[in-house]
């Protein structure tokens, strides 16, 4: 499928505006993580493989093999920073330039991302290691293990649209590698920062969401504000993907304005009091004292 796609893409040919998330051929139900039992498997997406962009890369960059974690339990969100004008039959040519520009000025051993996503919905394989393994990126400095790095391409600063394919894509990949782990990709999960250029230090445990953007990690802008307001709608389209209930909204506190009452005065009715004479058996005993409580302690 995804041959024949990029056959038709190199004759011009644009791609559609929406991907079918749900269609047969897209899915793969036949692994989960090791040991978790996972009942919430999402289908996998339709993924252009590495092979399909790399061709035609620079030679000369010598490929490291890959590393690995046990698992992925949660993925970061991030934008390229490039142009969004461009056509969707050029993004394995856009993908080259990034792999070029981090392998080559920057010295890194392989494309960050592990995924890329184009404004068409296209879901392209980025970090070498295989797409359906936790492969170890270079995406979210300090929380690249056990995490999986999709880059939006283009642009996504405030006030830019974000195609909804596009989103659509992010949601459905995201509730694929996940769920994988039985994650729900709206709750928080544990991560340890390995690296003190993050927002943490070196060895904090810290709780994120399962899908997070770039500068939840990281001091950064990354993936853009237009974007970052996306993520809760992505969270909740992975989720479905899932299987999973939808969040069930907070219905809001009514309060109801009291009314008052108009008081009724009841004129005091004096009883004279009635003297008991003491008696000898009787002893005039003096009330206990109130013991007050000690004042706790205040606190530093």
């Amino acid at each position: 499928m995804a041959v024949l796609a990029l056959a038709l893409y190199a004759r011009g040919v644009e791609r559609p505006a929406r991907i079918p998330l749900d269609r047969p051929a897209a899915l793969d139900l036949r692994t989960a993580a090791p040991g978790t039992g996972s009942t919430h498997l999402a289908g996998r997406p339709l993924i252009v493989p590495r092979s399909a962009w790399l061709a035609g890369a620079l030679a000369g960059h010598t490929q490291p093999p890959p590393r690995y974690d046990d698992k992925v339990i949660a993925v970061f969100v991030h934008h390229t920073d490039s142009s969004n004008t461009y056509r969707c039959a050029d993004t394995p040519e856009i993908i080259r330039r990034l792999y070029a520009g981090q392998t080559g000025v920057r010295q890194w051993d392989d494309i960050g991302y592990n995924f890329l996503v184009d404004r068409c919905g296209t879901i392209y394989e980025g970090r070498a290691g295989g797409a359906d393994r936790a492969v170890t990126g270079a995406h979210a400095q300090g929380f690249n293990h056990r995490t999986a790095g999709i880059a939006a391409i283009g642009t996504f600063t405030a006030g830019v649209p974000v195609p909804r394919a596009m989103t659509d894509a992010i949601a459905a990949l995201a509730a694929w590698k996940l769920g994988l782990a039985d994650i729900d990709p709206r709750e928080r999960v544990r991560l340890v920062s390995s690296n003190g250029h993050s927002r943490f230090r070196a060895g904090t445990a810290v709780t994120l969401p399962a899908v997070s953007g770039h500068n939840d990690g990281f001091m950064t802008t990354c993936p853009g504000a237009a974007l970052t307001a996306r993520l809760p709608e992505i969270r909740e389209t992975a989720a479905r993907l899932q299987g999973r209930a939808p969040t069930t909204p907070t219905p809001r506190a009514t309060h109801t304005r009291a009314t008052r009452t108009p008081a009724t005065r009841t004129p005091a009715t004096q009883t004279p009091a009635t003297r008991t004479p003491p008696t000898s058996h009787t002893p005039n005993t003096p009330p206990e004292p109130t013991r007050s409580a000690p004042s706790a302690p205040l606190s530093p």
